[in-house]
């Protein structure tokens, strides 16, 4: 299994009844164990747990708390002799309310709402084989996020085949950059109020979908079209288009995001469930990095198989540019100290520094690069 598969079977399974006895063994299976594997830790043969919990070699000790000892119960797993016996690497408990797990050679922890797990799946990936943990790890609401966004691309191309030809491909993918745009502006203070997009679409958009396309197109156009604004919180925007009244708490937003074809997809009821889903994940975890990486990753057909190995551009991005012209810059920062005159120097010659990126596809590299070099501007602002 893959990171997009397994994070969709762990989604799956927190978004069912919690299950004390069934929980252990759904989490093995969604990290890829065969039903001979859980069907020996189920008949006790390979289940050397001491708590009475499932206790997998070399892997994990799970057991399924009472009501309010979860912390309690970590505690024990991790004075546990059949933990320490069986070499495991991971202790985890839960009673369905909380959920806490542990890595025991290095002491990182995850600590959250039972609901809330799906979110730290890359945290486990080495129960699948998985090495590329960290990456993958440090990015999981990323890769959760992308995979939802798949979903609802494949779902819209059902209704909507014409969207998906070469034709029109292009409209597809500014389609989706608006939506994802839309998403990290209205959890990141971008937007007036706090999930303004998702609870706009879901309270004037009817349940059967059938206006659904209409209200985000309104929405659009508003973002689309040039206004004044007091700046006091909740103030409309005033605007020369007939913008209707619930759409004009939406700010204009320039750079052409949102100019040219404003069509949008007609939705099914499932897509527009997948919509509001989407909506009700939390973007400020999510990576701005990689937002050229996710439109890739939804669109392209043979990038889907392969999704999540996009989140491990950022290092291999920087084992380039460091030695590139990085690593000097820094040097001469370091050497520059609180020196005004080699300090400007250095600030004029970053601002003579231009990166080209000849096979440029999801803007990766120029947008790492280009919060590289403010990031040590601003030190040299700040000194």
């Amino acid at each position: 299994m893959n990171a997009v598969e397994i994070e969709e079977a762990i989604s799956n399974l927190a978004s069912q009844p919690f299950d004390p006895a069934e929980f252990p063994y759904a989490l093995l299976q969604a990290f890829g164990n065969k039903d001979t594997t859980l069907k020996k830790l189920r008949n006790g043969e390979s289940n050397k747990s001491d708590l009475g919990g499932v206790l997998q070699r070399n892997n994990i000790h799970i057991v399924t708390a009472r009501q309010g000892e979860v912390t309690q119960t970590l505690a024990k797993l991790r004075t546990s002799p059949s933990t320490t016996r069986a070499k495991a690497r991971f202790i985890l408990a839960t009673d369905g309310t909380d959920f806490e797990a542990e890595e025991l050679e290095t002491g990182e922890s995850v600590v959250c709402s039972y609901e809330d797990f799906p979110n730290h799946f890359g945290f486990f990936l080495a129960l699948a084989g998985i090495s590329t943990v960290k990456q993958i790890r440090e990015s999981s609401f990323d890769i959760r996020a992308t995979s939802k966004l798949n979903k609802l691309y494949i779902e819209l191309l059902k209704d909507n085949p014409e969207w998906g030809t070469v034709e029109r491909s292009h409209e597809m993918n500014d389609f989706m950059a608006r939506l994802i745009f839309c998403f990290f502006a209205e959890d990141t203070d971008i937007f007036n109020g706090s999930n303004v997009f998702t609870k706009t679409i879901e309270q004037m958009s009817a349940r059967d979908s059938s206006n659904t396309h209409e209200v985000i197109g309104e929405i659009f156009r508003a973002m689309n079209t040039p206004s004044t604004h007091s700046g006091k919180p909740g103030d409309p925007y005033h605007r020369v288009a007939n913008i209707p009244r619930w759409a004009n708490v939406f700010p204009y937003v320039n750079g052409g995001l949102f100019s040219g074809n404003l069509d949008v997809l007609l939705f099914s009821k499932i897509a527009r469930s997948y919509l509001l889903h989407i909506g009700s994940l939390d973007w400020t975890k999510i990576n701005p990095d990689i937002f050229g990486s996710m439109i890739q990753a939804v669109a392209d057909d043979e990038e889907r198989g392969a999704l999540g190995m996009h989140y491990t551009s950022v290092p291999n991005i920087l084992k380039v540019l460091n030695p590139l012209f990085l690593d000097d810059l820094r040097a001469k920062l370091a050497e520059a100290r609180d020196n005004a005159r080699m300090l400007l120097n250095l600030r004029k010659r970053i601002a003579l520094i231009r990166v080209f990126d000849p096979a440029c596809g999801s803007d990766n590299f120029l947008v790492i690069a280009y919060k590289q070099m403010r990031e040590i501007e601003n030190t040299i602002n700040e000194r």
